[in-house]
């Protein structure tokens, strides 16, 4: 097992907006936790006003550009068309997606990885939904949207994951190239349709018990406007798939 992974190389796609405060952070825990494994992280920052990507060139400096990629766009264009754009730089033949604002801590990859390596799995999921996973950090009311969320799809859509709207995922690149291109949603929906595509096209999913911190830094990007494309997406996936 421990072969398998040294020829493995993993391609961490961070998607960044006014994570000036957070990326440093973040790079710093990847490395640290990533010390025996061969990786890059992909910075795609959407035109950041509050200086992210001088920060993520200080930190090229740092570590190397070879390791930190900073890969921006204009503007903000969405979390879907983040990960295709990060994708199309990724030389890793795995592909780490996770959220800049701490929320997911990068000492959990090396139980993806290790799952991936004991299972074979096409996708590996962090699960706040099971035991050993949880949430810190939030209100009740937001806990209760949360859960309440993931229950309605899985009763409708019988995906074979406890968390749908995760966002802290390993996948093989050919298979996030592949169930990518399938999909059409975005914003909060978008992780959902995501892993219900990859489950309907019998790729193996498999999960890591995690605990979502919420952000330190920063203000949240989810409003009601999200909660509102989350059911006008359920209801899509629930026609389509």
């Amino acid at each position: 097992m421990e072969e398998e992974k040294n020829k493995n190389k993993y391609s961490v796609i961070v998607p960044t907006y006014n994570e000036r405060l957070n990326i440093s952070i973040i790079v710093y825990l990847i490395f640290k936790h990533l010390r025996d494994v061969d990786f890059e992280i992909i910075v795609v920052d959407d035109g950041s006003p509050d200086g992210t990507q001088e920060i993520v060139k200080q930190l090229q400096q740092v570590y190397g550009e070879d390791r930190i990629l900073l890969r921006p766009r204009a503007k903000k264009l969405g979390l879907g068309t983040a990960y295709i754009h990060g994708l199309k730089h990724a030389s890793g033949n795995f592909v780490v997606i996770m959220d800049a604002d701490l929320s997911h801590h990068p000492k959990y990859l090396p139980s993806f990885i290790k799952k991936q390596l004991e299972t074979g799995a096409s996708i590996v999921t962090g699960t706040r939904y099971v035991k050993g996973g949880g949430v810190h950090g939030w209100n009740l009311m937001r806990k209760l949207t949360s859960r309440g969320a993931n229950v309605l799809a899985q009763t409708l859509l019988w995906p074979g994951v406890s968390d749908l709207t995760g966002s802290f995922r390993l996948y093989k690149k050919s298979v996030l190239e592949d169930v990518i291109s399938c999909c059409v949603s975005k914003g909060y929906v978008f992780q959902m349709e995501m892993i219900v595509r990859a489950s309907r096209k019998g790729y193996r999913i498999e999960e890591v018990p995690i605990t979502f911190v919420d952000r330190v830094f920063g203000s949240s990007k989810l409003g009601g406007s999200e909660i509102v494309e989350y059911l006008k997406g359920l209801a899509y996936l629930l026609v389509t798939t």
